[in-house]
């Protein structure tokens, strides 16, 4: 987003502050009353594992509706047209229904406390401390983008200084954390969930209606963007040019399975809410139920970047002062009426510090669990661990303060998030993958083949597509090329690391490793939790059979 405050600041009154302060107020409300509930470290990291499914399924969604999807996802529907449906529908629903069917038995019932954790019992040392590294660092970026978002947001929208809102965004979230950890999180981001669709429903509807409903919109666009803008896979022909900038084919590796599975299995913002279940069935349904209303966030996120793009041509244009990612502002300024306006404003709030929540609850846990406990300060008392976590989230808020203005060189803030995933996140889901599934794999082949892709995919974006030695014709595609070749290189280099390396005795993969089983995948389900229309088969594969008819409009 642009410095052009004055373009973009809305007429906010008494009201709309009024609106402000009782959501804020409703946070701290929300960080006391959990704190109650905090005896042990388990119960700060992981909630105790106490969590019903349907708390931890509205909390896993709300987690990803940070700045990802509210700015992003809206400045990639104004930049990119419907081809940003494929971040859900391909890029999301089987990511997710994967994780619940396959790889969450294994995450809940070996019961780490995190993703590092399970590579720690699957591979060992070396493989947990680097990951651990590479998820801490990766987490407070991506709550510092959620901070810059938001400051740049209210600067904009209401005349705070960044500064201010950064200071003010990151407090709260410190002191709902601090007070109540995972679980002051957890049902924060679910009130947070509705206030976010109390914000973007009405500006929608609103849009749709300024703009002539969706014929006028389909009308307009069609006429200044071309036919293809409002079809998910037209020009997506290998060689032919569309403004994503990528294939169908570095559509579907690139995003619909490295990045998207890489994302979504291995993110611990979003399965650590899935760990926080009262139980396996509990844990597996969590990112079931939120694949439903994953499917249909487009309609709320999506649909009003193109609105946007209608009522403000000059969007994204050199020049105009206005960024892709002042979409939703746009619509705010123009559209909504005070009080309507006051409750969008803490809409986005909430969508922020969600997303940051997410992060730096997750980065407390990895900092905690995978790199004091286990080699900074091993066997201390569970109450140094616990005051630890308090600390450590403090610091992290900090670091993401510090982080928020890195986002500020990209226009697009999708395009800094996804980058962000290519280098940290499907590395990781190249060496889970495999290792999953091959008993084979050896320790080092883990460690080497985690470092090798990471490296792979910065060199990838750092020296050949930003040096211009390769060419690629968007920041977005540039991703997707560095996904698969993470992926790649992680994989042939655990193929040979494997082959010249003894791995570890079947003895000591049970319940890590697809075929085996463990104490915790005997699990009966609790009572009611059998009912047919729980099963989490039934629940995956309906999700994947929505999500495909989805498309059949944008064909």
């Amino acid at each position: 987003m642009t410095h052009a405050a004055e373009d973009l600041r809305l007429p906010v009154n008494g009201l709309d502050y009024l609106i402000l302060v009782i959501y804020f107020l409703v946070v701290l409300g929300i960080g006391f009353m959990a704190r109650r509930s905090i005896k042990t470290s388990l119960d700060f990291f992981l909630s105790g594992r106490s969590l019903p499914a349907w708390i931890t399924g509205l909390a896993f969604i709300a987690a990803n509706l940070g700045a990802t999807e509210i700015l992003g996802m809206a400045a990639n529907g104004a930049q990119y047209g419907v081809y940003t449906v494929n971040w859900y529908w391909i890029g999301a629903i089987p990511a997710m229904v994967f994780l619940g069917l396959v790889m969450m038995p294994f995450y809940y019932g070996s019961k780490v406390r995190s993703v590092p954790e399970f590579l720690l019992h699957r591979f060992g040392p070396a493989s947990h401390l680097l990951s651990s590294i590479i998820f801490a660092v990766s987490a407070v970026l991506i709550a510092g983008v959620n901070l810059y978002a938001m400051a740049i947001v209210l600067e904009a929208l209401l005349g705070w200084d960044q500064w201010v809102a950064i200071v003010i965004a990151g407090f709260f979230v410190l002191a709902y954390i601090t007070l109540g950890g995972l679980s002051s999180a957890i049902y924060n981001e679910v009130m947070q969930f509705f206030v976010i669709l109390a914000a973007l429903i009405p500006l929608t509807v609103l849009g749709l209606k300024h703009v002539g409903g969706w014929s006028g919109l389909s009308d307009s666009i069609t006429a200044s963007h071309g036919d293809n803008f409002l079809t998910a896979w037209g020009g997506t022909g290998i060689g032919n040019p569309n403004p994503l900038g990528a294939n169908w084919l570095t559509i579907i590796l690139g995003l619909g399975f490295v990045m998207s599975f890489g994302y979504w299995t291995t993110n611990f913002a979003e399965v650590q809410r899935a760990l926080s279940a009262k139980n396996l069935s509990a844990a597996q349904r969590t990112p079931l139920i939120a694949a439903y209303p994953k499917i249909l966030i487009p309609l709320i996120v999506v649909v009003p970047g193109l609105i946007a793009l209608v009522m403000e041509p000059t969007l994204g244009k050199e020049g105009s002062g206005l960024e892709y990612n002042d979409a939703i502002p746009v619509l705010m300024r123009d559209l909504l009426p005070n009080g309507v306006l006051g409750v969008a404003v803490t809409g986005l709030l909430a969508a922020f510090m969600a997303g940051m929540a997410a992060n730096v609850s997750s980065f407390n846990v990895v900092f905690t669990n995978d790199i004091w406990r286990p080699y900074l300060k091993p066997g201390m008392s569970d109450q140094h661990y616990l005051s630890t976590g308090r600390v450590v989230t403090a610091v992290g808020v900090v670091i993401g303060m510090g982080t928020a203005f890195i986002a500020s060189s990209f226009s697009n803030i999708m395009n800094y998030l996804q980058t962000l995933f290519s280098f940290f996140n499907v590395p990781l889901f190249c060496v889970f993958i495999i290792g999953m599934f091959w008993k084979r794999m050896t320790p080092q082949a883990g460690f080497w083949g985690l470092l090798t892709g990471t490296v792979a995919a910065m060199l990838n974006y750092f020296l050949l597509y930003k040096q211009d030695i390769i060419s690629i014709p968007s920041d977005q595609g540039a991703n997707f090329v560095s996904s698969i070749v993470a992926f790649v290189a992680g994989a042939v280099v655990i193929g040979i690391v494997t082959l010249v390396t003894r791995p570890k005795p079947v003895s000591e993969l049970q319940g890590l490793v697809y075929g085996t089983r463990s104490p915790g995948l005997a699990e009966a389900p609790a009572r009611g939790d059998d009912a047919w229309y729980r099963r989490p088969a039934l629940l995956g594969w309906g999700a994947v059979i929505l999500a495909a008819l989805c498309y059949v409009p944008f064909f």
